[in-house]
């Protein structure tokens, strides 16, 4: 849960002219930047991407990790950025496992970065730019004291991440972003779609800092699939696969569940997929910045 209320930073924004729809970029001043990416109307294609800090917390070892996710102002064009030049955070990178496939859309915690516990300064700060459609846009990551977050306990309520496997007796990974272990690495062919299944259980708890629960309330726990890095398409059964309720399924009720898929590849190649566990508190943790689970599970397709 964060410490203050959620803000998101960039450091340019955009503005359209209403002649011949020319962009242009200016400098944000970190201190005095509103509250929220920017109010860059959506379009179908042809726009930007921004990335979004979510926050930063501590590991046990006093490094520290950031939380980013990114803005996609397209609401029909998946893009694919390739590491490098338009695709890079620095200082250290072009590559910090950011991904290279970007989905329409708000998508929230869909990877972090761990910086070593020296990285305390003020005046130390990644970037991650994004060039989109010919238009960059660059976001600071810093450890400003009102970024804080917890994502891996409510504490309002003692909520806590659902616990993510591939197996259903298997690893599991809780909270954001854990990649599966080598183990449930998977190969396939072009020709054969791959099953995919995944479990989860949780503590059924349904945050205070979201929605009153609805009169017909989701599963507990609800999956999510999508590519994350790749050389081609990836095509899911079904990218939100029905949750099936193997034990619970009431509020503040330990919940057990189950959803399968399958995935096809139009190309050879090593791919990275992204899967997500959200539980009531919904994408993003409704603006809490918990408790959801994401893993990535790698895949060699011949």
């Amino acid at each position: 849960m964060r410490s203050h209320s959620p803000r998101w930073i960039v450091v340019r924004w955009c503005a359209a002219l209403a002649a011949g729809g020319v962009l242009v970029s200016a400098p944000l001043d970190f201190a005095r930047a509103e509250q929220q990416l920017p109010n860059e109307p959506r379009r179908e294609f042809g726009t930007s991407i921004t990335g979004a800090f979510e926050g930063w917390y501590e590991n046990p070892d006093g490094s520290r990790r950031f939380l980013v996710g990114y803005m996609n102002r397209n609401t029909t064009q998946a893009l694919d950025i390739p590491i490098g030049p338009n695709n890079r955070i620095e200082p250290g990178g072009p590559d910090m496992g950011q991904p290279t496939h970007f989905l329409p859309g708000r998508q929230w915690g869909m990877f972090t970065i761990t910086v070593p516990k020296d990285f305390t300064t003020a005046d130390q700060r990644l970037t991650w730019t994004i060039v989109a459609n010919g238009q960059p846009m660059t976001i600071p990551l810093r450890l400003h004291p009102d970024y804080v977050v917890s994502p891996f306990t409510d504490t309002a309520v003692k909520n806590t991440p659902p616990v993510l496997r591939l197996e259903e007796q298997g690893p599991g990974v809780q909270g954001p972003v854990a990649l599966l272990s080598t183990a449930a690495a998977r190969t396939t062919s072009m020709s054969s779609p791959l099953a995919l299944s995944l479990w989860a259980t949780d503590d059924g708890k349904f945050a205070s800092g979201t929605m009153a629960l609805p009169r017909n309330p989701p599963p507990p726990v609800e999956f999510f699939w999508s590519k994350y890095r790749g050389p081609g398409e990836v095509t899911f059964e079904k990218a939100h696969p029905t949750t099936e309720t193997l034990e619970g399924g009431s509020v503040n009720v330990p919940f057990r569940g189950k959803a399968t898929t399958t995935a096809t590849f139009s190309e050879a190649g090593d791919y990275v997929l992204l899967a997500t566990a959200n539980d009531y508190t919904g994408q993003g943790g409704g603006g809490e910045v918990c408790c959801w689970t994401t893993a990535m599970v790698k895949v060699s397709v011949k």
